[in-house]
């Protein structure tokens, strides 16, 4: 079946359909992971998004239980160069476009990706539709246009549990890994979008963990008298969600937090700074990030499209980590609270480990404190 992507900007691709049918709309943004195209499916940071992958084979591997990273994937659409009909891996249980119809996921396949990188590089990201059913390029360009730009959305009360829960598993028990930590300090997590692997990350640093929704009253979060707070990813823009911001800033001084990705950038906004859209996101699995302190490059995993204005958070904050392509923050400590936070992703799913320290770095917080 043929399907049409038609960006804002009026440019269109014309391709194949796989998944599901019908139209969506979504801001489109492109990501550099080689793998990973599961846990980059099931990341609830998408919400709202539709995302290319420049690498050009896509579902070479499948799709397996055990890799997702939410009981379902949240993203608007999918586009890739060539898909592979035909997956080879002992974890398979089912193939990519079997798992897009089961979810209602709209794809689009065949098409140039490169030039559609290059459009979202040199003039940034910008609102799209995939249709299968209407190809008429003027009726799918004025839809694009009338929809709501992703500024201003809170998308984060569309991927939050609803009511608190407590999480127990660990990647020793995901990876067969044979060393148990058993959880020796309490943690609460704000579920803006949580991503599994870090829950299990937690938990591996011997945390025991529960996560509340993203609109729990900091009141609800005391009272289950953690010994530190966790602030975790999320779609969308950070100052379209004023409840979470008032009730981290009621925290802040409190109980020891660590923030990750919209966390990182919540933090900063409830500290009284201020953040800002970036031309076209940070979104892959190799982006380098200079650790100050030790002068180290970390390679890093990155799903964003907000940042912190460094100046706005100075006064308070000592900036940790910079990125290396733009020179954006990616890390702040506090100077006088037991707070840090980050903009990238430890969790590493998909993407390299070098960054998973900083979980170990969450326990001595609160050890210390």
């Amino acid at each position: 079946m043929r399907a049409t992507l038609v960006l804002a900007d009026g440019t269109v691709f014309r391709g194949k359909s796989m998944g599901a049918t019908g139209e969506i709309v979504g801001e489109v943004v492109f990501n550099t992971a080689i793998t990973g195209y599961q846990e980059i499916l099931t990341d609830p940071s998408y919400r709202g998004q539709i995302v290319t992958m420049t690498y050009p084979h896509i579902g070479n591997t499948g799709v397996n239980f055990e890799d997702n990273e939410a009981v379902e994937p949240y993203l608007a659409g999918f586009v890739i160069k060539e898909y592979c009909p035909h997956p080879s891996n002992w974890r398979k249980n089912q193939d990519l476009e079997e798992f897009l119809k089961k979810h209602g996921i709209i794809g689009i396949h065949g098409i140039d990706t490169r030039k559609l990188t290059r459009n979202i590089r040199e003039t940034g990201a910008k609102k799209g539709i995939i249709s299968t059913e209407d190809h008429d390029e003027h009726h799918l360009l004025k839809r694009v246009r009338d929809y709501p730009d992703i500024e201003g959305l809170d998308l984060v009360r569309e991927v939050s549990c609803k009511e608190p829960y407590d999480w127990d598993e660990g990647t020793w028990q995901w990876n067969a890994v044979p060393e148990k930590r058993e959880g020796t300090f309490r943690v609460a997590a704000y579920d803006s979008g949580i991503k599994q692997n870090i829950l299990r990350l937690l938990v591996d640093a011997g945390a025991k963990v529960r996560v509340f929704p993203a609109f729990a009253s900091s009141d609800e979060v005391l009272a289950y008298n953690p010994d530190g707070i966790f602030l975790s990813n999320g779609p969308g823009d950070p100052e379209a969600v004023p409840y979470l911001i008032e009730n981290v800033r009621n925290l802040i001084g409190k109980k020891p937090i660590f923030g990750i990705c919209l966390g990182h950038q919540i933090l900063g906004l409830a500290l009284h700074g201020r953040t800002y859209k970036l031309t076209f996101g940070h979104h892959g699995a190799n982006h380098p990030v200079r650790r100050i302190e030790t002068g180290h490059v970390e390679i890093t995993s990155q799903n964003h499209n907000f940042a912190v204005d460094p100046e706005s958070v100075r006064s308070e904050c000592e900036i940790t980590h910079t990125n290396l392509n733009d020179g954006t923050v990616e890390g702040m400590v506090h100077k006088k609270y037991p707070l840090f936070s980050i903009q990238y992703h430890p969790e590493a799913s998909p993407g390299p480990h070098d960054s998973r320290y900083l979980f170990e770095k969450f326990r001595a917080l609160i050890e210390n404190s």
